[in-house]
């Protein structure tokens, strides 16, 4: 039994690594934007982002995936966009405004001495930034970005409201057929191995940082 429950939940095992690899690649960039954004001295940009972070920080992801997928054919009847898609884009935006805060909590945190020492060795701001500022700020910020991944495995379980075929819903599913728990016990065994793995990367990533 628990073989045969285990190679299926595989399939949805490898959908719920797309998920979160596709979740990364987009939100951890955009989260910079909308730090950037929030930390503005343009008041309408400032304003406008940090806006954006405390809707999307304030309302369910499960919320924000039913509001992408079936908002656009309720409201302007378009199209609807793919399952996929839809909980690509969600996830993105709702990881985007956790990380943006949390980068900008990392430079706000960095002593404005050593923006003024660059300044006094003849870096540019350009310089200061990227050679300085932002590998500072990662450093600092790595402990809460571990914590957002380990969430964010969690999460892919989410994606189930728009019957996206990932591993909690895989196990649901043969759950219900088998009427046995088995196959949600092993997606919980798959989902903490998930998870273990991600803390050992992030703490190796920490190691490698630690130049101080």
């Amino acid at each position: 039994m628990f073989l045969p429950v285990t190679l299926e939940l595989l399939t949805g095992f490898l959908e719920t690594i797309n998920i979160f690899i596709l979740t990364l690649l987009f939100s951890i960039p955009l989260g910079l934007v909308v730090c950037f954004g929030s930390m503005s001295g343009f008041k309408p940009l400032r304003w406008l982002t940090r806006g954006f972070v405390w809707v999307i920080r304030g309302t369910p992801l499960m919320l924000q995936l039913i509001i992408i997928f079936y908002g656009p054919g309720l409201l302007f009847d378009l199209p609807a966009m793919s399952r996929f898609n839809a909980t690509i884009l969600a996830f993105s935006i709702n990881y985007a405004a956790y990380f943006a805060e949390i980068y900008r909590g990392g430079f706000e945190s960095i002593p404005k001495g050593q923006t003024e020492a660059a300044q006094v060795l003849g870096y540019s701001k350009f310089q200061t930034f990227y050679i300085i500022r932002l590998p500072q700020m990662f450093k600092i910020v790595l402990p809460s970005i571990t914590n957002e991944l380990i969430t964010l495995v969690k999460d892919t379980s989410l994606s189930f409201v728009i019957a996206i075929p990932e591993m909690f819903t895989v196990a649901k599913q043969i759950a219900a057929a088998d009427s046995s728990i088995m196959a949600l016990l092993v997606a919980g065994v798959f989902y903490y191995i998930f998870n273990i793995i991600v803390a050992w990367f992030m703490e190796y990533v920490e190691k490698r940082m630690d130049y101080y």
